[in-house]
Formats: structure tokens, C-alpha cells, sequence
């Protein structure tokens, strides 16, 4: 199966970045998987704007983002919490990523993390980032994992400290993926 992992922060040294990345080194540790890890800052986009689109149709990189979808069997994505909610630039993918059709989020499977610097691991954001990700018919896996004190939480390599979160990480892509048919 081919695997997208990315999260919805632009910021090199993003905490999501760290555990997107970390998820992405266990599944491919286990074998098995064509893994890829997409940066957002590698599609660069300007806010949705129907002018935009009307005037100069949909930007190369979201048609490029949507190519790199497309070819994905599942997706895997940690978001930031910004303010209690789906962050900004990642809701603005989401935006452009529906205007071309087909629209290549429709119909992929989806696991969603989080990582914060707070107590409550950015669960706030994972209820609203899969809300415009249904509304697309992305089918978001019920189970979700958000990593509190994220600031903290990773060593100078970039992985988990802590075995149990590591454990329950690794448990939750297991049962997504078997999910998923991998």
C-alpha cells in the first residue's frame, strides 16, 4: 500500500512534523508499505479566493498536492491546534484541494493525530479537522491519538521518549491500516 504522511503545519521544526514523522517510521519499520512524507511547505498556495480561481484557475500546486493525493492509497495526517481548531493553512488546503475535480481527498482513508504543546494534546483540532474532511466523503477512521507536551516530547532524533505513547501510537496505525486492508 502506498502511504501519504503529512501534517497541517508549515514551521521546519512543527511538533506534527515530529510525530507524522515518527508514525511514518514505525509503519516502515514493520515493512511492507511504500511510505512518503509530504511536506506542506512544498505547496505553496494563496487563501482560497473564487477571483483567484475564476481568474487564473486553480494553482499548480494544489493540482500537484491533488496528483500526490490521488496516487495515495491512505493518508495519514497530524494537525496543529490553533486556538481550540483546524489551523488555518490546512483548512485552506483542504479549501483548494475540493475546488479541482475530481477532487482527490473523496473516498481516501484518513488517520488523524495531533500533537500539542498543551495538556489535551491538540484533541480540540482532530474534531474540527474532520469535519470539512467528511463533508469531501474522506473516510476519517474513528480512532484518533493526540500527543500533550509535545514541546517535550521528542529527543534530538526526533522520536517519542515515552514507550507508551510509542505503544499507543503503534496501536492505533496497526488497526488503522488493518483497516485499511494493509
Amino acid at each position: 500500500m502506498k502511504l501519504l504522511f503529512f501534517a497541517g503545519a508549515l514551521r521546519a521544526d512543527s511538533c506534527n512534523k515530529k510525530f507524522v514523522r515518527e508514525a511514518m517510521r514505525l509503519v516502515d519499520a514493520k515493512g511492507g508499505h511504500q511510505c512518503e512524507f509530504l511536506d506542506l511547505k512544498d505547496y505553496p498556495m494563496p487563501p482560497y479566493d473564487g477571483d483567484i480561481e475564476a481568474t487564473q484557475g486553480i494553482p499548480a500546486s494544489v493540482k500537484q498536492l491533488g496528483a500526490k493525493i490521488s496516487g495515495a492509497d491512505a493518508l495519514i495526517l497530524s494537525t496543529p491546534e490553533y486556538n481550540g481548531s483546524i489551523p488555518g493553512i490546512l483548512k485552506n488546503v483542504i479549501d483548494w484541494l475540493s475546488r479541482d475535480k475530481p477532487v482527490s481527498l473523496t473516498g481516501k482513508p484518513l488517520l488523524l493525530l495531533a500533537a500539542s504543546p498543551g495538556a489535551l494534546g491538540g484533541v480540540r483540532s482532530l474534531w474540527h479537522t474532520r469535519q470539512p474532511l467528511e463533508v469531501l466523503e474522506v473516510f476519517v477512521y474513528p480512532g484518533m491519538l493526540g500527543l500533550p507536551a509535545a514541546y517535550t516530547a521528542f529527543d534530538e532524533q526526533g522520536r517519542l521518549k515515552d514507550e507508551k505513547m510509542v505503544a499507543r501510537l503503534q496501536k492505533l496505525l496497526d488497526q488503522f491500516l488493518g483497516h485499511v486492508g494493509g
